[in-house]
């Protein structure tokens, strides 16, 4: 998918989305970019409709129906408003403008207000609930820095990942192949990295009560915006807002065919990642099941038998590699995600794959989706479960993974030069 100046755009609006293109960061689409395409809206439909019809055949239940089609929209929401981490971070660091990371706080804010009633209680509808709380240690700190270089190298983080592919990015279709090889690598490597030195894990709510975990986090997310805010006005001169982009009309329209503005997304994901806690008990995670898809393709390719490696033999995770396709939520979310985008470009327009790759957009692909794969294991996860799903449950950890992430983020800003991706203007 190429990059395109934007059009129609003023002010702060206008400046930011120049700084996006300079950067690599795939742009919405403009009011005009193109006619809807229905053979990509088609396509993703009669491969959601399918995927049900296979789930309730095999017995899964309606709440994994339900969990496939949450995946789509979760999709939907993240094509029609380019909503990457790796891009906000990249813009922020480079050149201050800040409304992806604001719209990531005011996503966090608002699955903290969801998440922690229902984590308190313990259960929704009757629907047992838990949360992502796990330790702090080296290895959560040097997978979540493994992590941001490579998801600046690559051009996509977990979530950036799944829907660039599916809207149309050859590129990241290569990126995805190999987080797939790096999460397996890390998996198969398990024993030897995972007895580094950690602390236990740390509730929140645990420590202080519900409402003082959720007075603390809103106010660390609230200073977090007026840090970042500041830093925009007095780099750019102006703060943009998340509400609205440029001179975009909202119409009824706007929701299905997009563009959204950031805000939109960060209210769209928080609510459906929430919908996700109710309908899977835990929260919405991407890249264990990365790991789990290569370790398939290595037991099917008769290279080795993944049930005797110790990842796979954790108490945790003991069920996942005999488990079906079909029976795993985050499979299904996963393929979900991909075909939401899919039939978000063709709703917007814009489903055009470019299939001639450069050098170094290949070799960046290869090499950061390697990172990306074994810094998520690493992690216990990538911005989605380890970020979003620690901060919503509370736990310390998803603090740390950010603090972490950004400072590979930084290196590997300054290793996109080498690939040749901030020399020109680079594709996603």
């Amino acid at each position: 998918m190429d990059i395109a100046e934007p059009s129609g755009l003023t002010g702060a609006s206008k400046a930011e989305a120049l700084a996006a293109t300079r950067t690599g960061v795939i742009a919405p689409p403009a009011e005009n970019v193109g006619s809807l395409q229905a053979w990509p809206v088609g396509l993703a439909l009669l491969c959601l409709g399918s995927l049900s019809t296979a789930i309730v055949g095999s017995g899964a239940g309606w709440r994994t129906v339900l969990l496939l089609w949450t995946g789509a929209g979760l999709g939907l929401a993240l094509y029609h408003a380019a909503y990457g981490f790796a891009a906000g971070y990249r813009v922020f660091l480079g050149s201050g403008y800040s409304a992806h990371v604001r719209a990531q706080i005011v996503m966090l804010a608002v699955a903290v207000a969801l998440f922690y009633p229902a984590l308190s209680a313990g259960s929704v509808l009757g629907q047992p609930v838990r949360g992502f709380i796990f330790p702090i240690g080296l290895e959560l700190a040097a997978g979540a820095f493994i992590f941001g270089i490579g998801m600046q190298i690559a051009g996509g983080c977990g979530s950036g990942t799944l829907y660039t592919v599916g809207g149309g990015s050859v590129r990241m279709v290569v990126t995805l192949l190999f987080f797939i090889v790096g999460a397996t690598g890390a998996a198969w490597s398990w024993e030897g990295w995972s007895g580094l030195p950690r602390l236990p894990a740390v509730s929140l709510a645990g420590s202080i009560g519900f409402a003082g975990a959720v007075a603390v986090q809103l106010a660390v997310l609230a200073a977090l915006w007026w840090l970042v805010a500041r830093r925009e006005r007095m780099l750019t001169g102006g703060v943009a807002s998340i509400w609205r982009r440029g001179q975009l009309r909202t119409r009824p329209a706007t929701l299905l065919l997009g563009p959204w503005p950031y805000g939109w997304a960060a209210l769209a994901l928080a609510g459906l990642a929430f919908l996700t806690l109710v309908l899977a008990g835990r929260p919405w995670g991407i890249t264990q099941a990365f790991a789990l898809w290569g370790s398939w393709a290595v037991e099917r390719g008769g290279f080795d038998d993944p049930h005797f490696w110790p990842y796979w033999e954790e108490p945790t995770r003991v069920d996942l590699l005999p488990r079906a396709a079909l029976a795993d939520v985050t499979t299904l979310m996963n393929i979900g995600v991909a075909l939401g985008a899919l039939a978000a470009a063709g709703l917007a327009g814009a489903f055009r794959p470019r299939w001639r790759l450069t050098a170094g957009e290949l070799s960046s692909s290869v090499i950061g989706g390697l990172l990306l794969g074994f810094g998520a294991i690493m992690a216990t996860g990538c911005n989605i479960s380890a970020l979003f799903g620690g901060v919503a449950s509370g736990s310390l950890h998803g603090w740390v993974w950010l603090v972490a992430a950004l400072a590979g983020s930084f290196v590997g800003i300054r290793l996109r030069p080498v690939f040749g991706l901030d020399d020109r203007r680079a594709s996603l």
